[in-house]
C-alpha cells in the first residue's frame, strides 16, 4: 500500500507466516529500500518477501529499483501500471517470482503469454486503483483461459471472505486496506481512524490521485474538492498524443496530494482505502489483524 506499508509492518506479517509485499515506492533512495530489505531479510526467516513495482513511465526509479530486488534476491514481485515484460525476464533466471496486477482477462492472457507466475486479479472492490469486473466475474471469465495461479485482489476483511474466494476458485487473496489502522503504520492517527469510523459506503472513486480511477475515503474534504479531474486534465488526457504524458504528470501530482495526506493530522485530505475498512473496528498491531483474519 502506497504510503501506508513499512518495514514494521513488512517483519511482524512474514513472522506470522503469511507472504507480505511493500511498494518500492515507499523508500524515497534506492540506498533506503536496499536498507530496508537487508532488515527484514535479517528479522525474519520466511521466503515469501515482495516488493510492489509501478512498470510504467511515471516511475524514473523503476530500473534501479528491479536492480536492486534482483541484487539482494526478493522472493517475489508484484507489477501494476504497465507491462511486465522487462521484469519478468530479468527475474526468470533468478528464480524471483513475477505477478502481474490485471483487471481482465485481456491482461490475464498477455501476461500469462509473458510467463508471469501468477496473477493478481484486481475486481471492483479493491483499494486504490481498482478493476471494473467482480471477482465472481473475474473467475468466470479466468476459469477456462487462465492456467496460472489468479489470486484475488479486493473487497475481503474477514476469515469468511477469504474462504470464499478460495471456495470458488482463487488460488489465495490479497489484502491491504484492513492493515491501514495497524499500530506499525507511520501514517497519521486520523488517516487511521478514518478507517474505523468509516465504511464501506463510504468508498467513492477519484481520478485526481493518479488520473486512473482510485478509491479514497469520502471525507468532507474530498466531498469539497470533487472526484473527477478538471476541464483541462480532463481534455488533455483524452489526446492520444498527450495522454501518456498529462497521465504522467497528473500520477506525480496526486501521488505528491496522497503522501501529503498520507501524514497529515486533519481530515482535510486525500486518504485511499478500499471498502474493506468496513470490518476494521479498531487500530491493532499487525500481527493480532493477522490472528483476525485467519483464526
Amino acid at each position: 500500500m502506497f504510503l501506508v506499508t513499512n518495514t514494521k509492518m513488512m517483519i511482524e506479517a512474514l513472522n506470522s507466516d503469511i507472504a507480505a509485499c511493500v511498494p518500492a515506492l515507499n523508500y524515497r533512495t534506492d540506498e533506503e529500500l536496499r536498507d530496508a530489505i537487508l532488515q527484514i531479510r535479517d528479522q525474519t526467516k520466511s521466503s515469501a518477501l515482495g516488493i510492489n513495482l509501478i512498470v510504467n513511465k511515471s516511475n524514473i526509479k523503476l530500473a534501479k529499483q528491479l536492480a536492486t530486488c534482483v541484487e539482494l534476491e526478493v522472493d517475489f514481485i508484484i507489477t501494476s501500471l504497465g507491462s511486465p515484460e522487462k521484469v519478468i525476464d530479468v527475474c526468470k533466471p533468478k528464480g524471483i517470482k513475477v505477478f502481474c496486477d490485471v483487471i481482465n482477462l485481456y491482461m490475464a492472457k498477455k501476461v500469462q503469454d509473458l510467463n508471469a507466475d501468477g496473477i493478481i486479479a484486481v475486481n471492483s472492490s479493491a483499494g486504490g486503483h481498482l478493476g471494473k469486473l467482480s471477482a465472481k466475474e473475474i473467475i468466470n471469465e479466468f476459469k477456462d483461459e487462465i492456467t496460472i495461479p489468479v489470486i484475488s485482489a479486493g473487497g475481503v476483511g474477514t476469515k469468511s471472505g477469504i474462504a470464499k474466494k478460495i471456495d470458488v476458485g482463487f488460488s489465495g487473496v490479497s489484502i491491504g486496506s484492513p492493515f491501514i489502522a495497524c499500530e506499525e503504520a507511520d501514517i497519521s492517527q486520523e488517516y487511521k481512524n478514518a478507517c474505523v469510523d468509516y465504511g464501506k459506503e463510504d468508498i467513492v472513486i477519484s481520478t485526481k490521485i493518479s488520473g486512473s480511477p482510485c478509491t479514497v475515503i469520502n471525507t468532507p474534504y474530498v466531498q469539497k474538492v470533487g472526484t473527477q479531474q478538471n476541464w483541462l486534465e480532463s481534455i488533455l488526457s483524452k489526446n492520444k498524443k498527450l495522454r501518456k504524458w498529462v497521465k504522467m504528470i497528473t500520477f506525480f501530482k496526486g501521488m505528491r496530494s496522497t503522501e501529503k495526506a498520507a501524514f497529515s493530522s486533519t481530515y482535510k485530505t486525500v486518504w485511499c482505502a478500499g471498502p474493506s475498512i468496513e470490518h476494521t473496528k479498531e487500530i491493532l498491531p499487525t500481527k493480532e489483524i493477522i490472528k483476525r483474519l485467519t483464526t
